[in-house]
């Protein structure tokens, strides 16, 4: 028998926002949190622009010095997520839930990038190796923030890293809402993680033309605008709890929304550039659709686009909801709130899950701010600069990685 699943817990880290009430707040008033970088010097470096972590202290999220030192920084900006995630939830292993009835579906696009630049920058400098860090290895593989996790919270259930680049937490609560939904566990702490605004990130992507040049950090991150770029990198982390309906309503807790569909596909087409006539990635949609039973004359809808601000994804993104939705695509109300807080990499996904959800609760679309100048190939209603209020019945948000891998999700209220 196939369970329900609901969300029962947020958690996220973000430059707009070192928690889920600043961070929604914030994109709600159309607050950027893109600033100049002052972490490491930018001189020669393609970009100096970034969606950087701020005034974040680990200890007050549950984290000890000792801990933090022998960790990566996109771990701790996940335990940072899940902390909040998991008070929020009031999900206990072993009083509420049996420790084996709790899994981890929490991981990262990239892994230790800061933790590999340093290492690797060692093994240069003295080919012997006899400098690099024991710890090398359990630092950097992606799977170690959701490990991390589970060490901490008592999760002995499964314990899956999902690596999709950009689509990475999407799948993650996708995956997790599918092994609720068939019985396999109880909870899921689900999300992505990545720490990437780092030398090395700036240069590989900046090389790779994928970053905007803008010097204006205020006006860089450019979704659906005629004048876009590309995207800016952030860090940032996002958590969502996941769980079985009943299983959550015996225990009395709070009901953000219900998962109602998923959907996951592949381009198969270029390594990093969308299919462009948005066939695929509208076929990932569609099947979020068809789960959650959408009605084009009943719903209201709301997307969290992917909306990156590159020539193509903007393009190819907005022929996908032309197909998914058909003539109903102009009425759904769209934004990406990548506008304020950046491309998070493998974070983003579950990020803009819970601003989806938000939403969803509030009945409120968060604007895509800086949208002056929209382009004539995207011509949907990307709600620009300000929020709208709307009786919102289903909200999606859906991530589009590179590899073409392309992920959607679906929530109504319960």
């Amino acid at each position: 028998m196939s369970k329900r699943v609901v969300v029962t817990g947020l958690g996220v880290l973000s430059c707009v926002g070192n928690d889920v009430k600043s961070f929604w707040s914030n994109l709600k008033n159309g607050v950027c949190g893109i600033d100049y970088i002052n972490e490491f010097p930018t001189d020669g470096l393609p970009v100096k622009i970034a969606g950087k972590i701020r005034n974040f202290n680990p200890e007050e999220y549950g984290m000890d010095k000792a801990f933090v030192r022998k960790q990566d920084p996109f771990t701790v900006f996940a335990m940072a997520s899940a902390w909040q995630a998991m008070n929020d939830s009031g999900l206990v292993s072993g009083e509420n839930i049996e420790p084996g009835r709790l899994s981890t579906y929490v991981s990262s696009g990239i892994g230790g990038f800061e933790t590999i630049q340093r290492e690797v920058t060692k093994m240069v400098e003295d080919p012997s190796g006899q400098w690099i860090s024991p710890l090398f290895v359990p630092t950097m593989i992606a799977d170690m923030a959701g490990g991390q996790i589970a060490i901490k919270y008592g999760a002995q259930g499964s314990c899956i890293g999902i690596v999709t680049a950009c689509a990475t937490a999407t799948h993650s609560i996708g995956e997790a809402f599918r092994a609720i939904k068939h019985g396999y566990t109880d909870a899921v702490i689900a999300g992505g993680t990545d720490h990437c605004a780092i030398p090395i990130g700036a240069a590989a992507f900046g090389n790779a033309r994928a970053l905007t040049r803008a010097e204006d950090p205020q006006r860089a991150s450019l979704p659906f605008n005629a004048n876009r770029g590309g995207f800016v990198m952030a860090d940032g982390s996002a958590v969502l709890i996941l769980e079985e309906l009943e299983h959550a309503l015996k225990r009395g807790a709070h009901i953000y929304a219900e998962v109602t569909g998923y959907g996951s596909t592949c381009d198969a087409y270029h390594a990093t550039a969308p299919r462009p006539d948005g066939s695929t990635q509208a076929a990932c949609i569609r099947e979020a659709l068809d789960q959650t039973g959408y009605d084009p004359e009943k719903d209201c809808v709301y997307i969290n686009a992917h909306g990156t601000g590159t020539k193509l994804n903007d393009v190819a993104e907005t022929a996908a909801y032309k197909i998914a939705f058909g003539e109903s695509a102009y009425k759904i109300h769209i934004s990406s709130t990548k506008s304020m807080h950046g491309h998070m990499f493998g974070a983003s996904g579950a990020a803009e899950a819970i601003a989806a959800i938000l939403a969803l609760e509030e009945g409120i679309v968060p604007p895509t701010i800086n949208l002056d100048t929209p382009d004539p190939e995207c011509d949907l209603d990307y709600t620009p600069n300000k929020a709208v209020k709307a009786p919102l019945t289903l909200s999606l948000s859906d991530s589009f990685g590179f590899g073409g891998h392309n992920a959607c999700l679906a929530f109504r209220k319960l």
